[in-house]
């Protein structure tokens, strides 16, 4: 009996070594590393990424330098009446490199072609704190929300003519007043019998004249 019981204790202690050893970090701030800011030439941060990629390889620095990530945020263009997803930078201009900063790889990465320098005010490159990495980046959970809810960015402004193409007020004309992001919604003045009239009125439904 006793042998029994020290058994099943040791198979559990095994199942919790082994569960401790296959804990993945869920959160970016928890990887390997830590989250450095680079200034890159404007336009140039696909080209800055890529760059690093091939030079952590063939220096063969793959176990201190980690990963490299331009910061996007999915959004939908309404162009022409339709909707259209893209991936926008979010800071034009930077890229995040994930790494274990040391003189060998402070060196190799800002001088990797394309790249202006690291972002920090002191000598030596500071690391991004949590709260930093979760405003930039945001957790998994947080990823998960935006892939599933883009963000609306019509390509019309407040003060524009357009024309409207759906609903009673089909072929009309008129100036955007007001546009609601959060209900892809705007309304436009249209003139109705010689007088301006508010109208509320999907993305979808007005065209840029």
């Amino acid at each position: 009996m006793l042998e029994d019981i020290a058994t099943t204790e040791e198979n559990q202690s095994i199942e919790d070594v082994e569960i401790e050893d296959n804990f993945v970090p869920t959160h970016p701030y928890d990887m390997p590393g830590e989250w450095f800011v680079l200034n890159a030439q404007s336009g140039h941060e696909k080209k800055v990424k890529t760059n690093i990629l091939t030079r952590i390889k063939n220096l063969h620095l793959e176990d201190k330098v980690y990963d490299v990530v331009i910061p996007t945020d999915e959004v939908v263009e309404i162009r022409n009446g339709k909707k259209v997803n893209l991936e926008k930078k979010t800071f034009p201009g930077y890229v995040l490199v994930r790494m274990d900063l040391d003189d060998t790889t402070w060196y190799e990465i800002r001088n990797t072609p394309s790249i202006i320098g690291f972002v920090g005010s002191g000598k030596r490159p500071i690391a991004l704190s949590r709260r930093e990495i979760e405003r930039i980046l945001g957790s998994n959970e947080v990823e998960e929300v935006k892939k599933e809810s883009p963000k609306f960015k019509p390509d019309f402004e407040v003060g524009e003519t357009v024309r409207v193409t759906n609903g009673p007020f089909a072929d009309f004309n008129g100036i955007i007043e007001e546009i609601n992001l959060d209900q892809s919604k705007v309304t436009v003045l249209v003139n109705i019998f010689g007088r301006e009239t508010p109208v509320e009125l999907g993305f979808t439904d007005i065209v840029k004249n």
